[in-house]
């Protein structure tokens, strides 16, 4: 497990400062994705909508599905429809396919979590700074694991889902959501955000929040720096590590 060294950081703060023309502030609020970043799910996500592609003559490959992460269902399958039907679905069949998509995933073997993924949010929680949920996932079965692998880091007040916003990542929407989540008057460059996927990791960026990517999937390394991630991480347990020192030389 690596330690960020202080050059590194400063140069994520540099970062940061020349595309926000700000400089952070001490963290007030910690923003976490979910797949990839809290459970290690997006291989079973992959494999579960590519199965119901194969079962709906809709061509597919799994390995789009880790480009796609951060979309809501809804976003994913109106790609699929405009690519093969030329138009975009109707919310009848969004809901059967998803409600489908989903029923494969609950079938699969339970996931695990991210390692790393406590010990960030025990630290968030030593710290006294909330941590909220920005996921674009809409996926009950892991939205309702939650409480029990994470206890107290994510109440409901403090949660936003794909049922929560009009527009998804890429949208800064989400991000701004959970911002407005975790308190009141908490300026963007008082906020972490923590993604795995380029579309989340706009979607914070835009958002005007510190912004860490942690690489945990088949991305290409320095994909997240050039979706607007100001440091990109190859796990959650360096992220636990970078918060650490984020708290107390920001």
């Amino acid at each position: 497990m690596t330690e960020p060294d202080k050059h590194t950081i400063a140069e994520a703060i540099e970062r940061y400062r020349r595309r926000t023309g700000k400089l952070p502030q001490p963290p007030r609020a910690v923003l976490f994705d979910m797949d990839g970043v809290l459970f290690n799910s997006m291989p079973g996500h992959a494999a579960a909508w590519k199965r119901m592609c194969d079962e709906n003559g809709i061509p597919a490959s799994e390995e789009e599905f880790f480009a796609y992460e951060g979309r809501t269902g809804a976003s994913t399958i109106n790609i699929l429809f405009r690519r093969t039907y030329g138009r975009e679905a109707s919310t009848e069949e969004i809901e059967k396919l998803y409600a489908r998509k989903s029923e494969l995933f609950r079938k699969m073997p339970p996931v695990d979590t991210m390692a790393g993924a406590r010990e960030a949010l025990d630290l968030c929680r030593t710290e006294g700074i909330p941590s909220v949920l920005v996921t674009g996932s809409g996926q009950s079965s892991l939205l309702k694991r939650l409480d029990a692998e994470f206890p107290e880091a994510f109440p409901s007040g403090r949660r936003v889902t794909a049922a929560d916003v009009s527009h998804g990542k890429p949208d800064p929407e989400p991000f701004i959501k959970g911002r407005e989540k975790a308190g009141a008057g908490i300026v963007p460059e008082a906020v972490v955000a923590v993604d795995n996927a380029p579309l989340g990791v706009r979607s914070a960026s835009e958002s005007g929040a510190f912004t860490i990517g942690v690489n945990t999937g088949p991305i290409p390394h320095g994909a997240l720096l050039e979706a607007g991630a100001d440091i990109e991480l190859k796990s959650m347990e360096e992220c636990t590590n970078l918060l650490r020192e984020l708290f107390h030389i920001v």
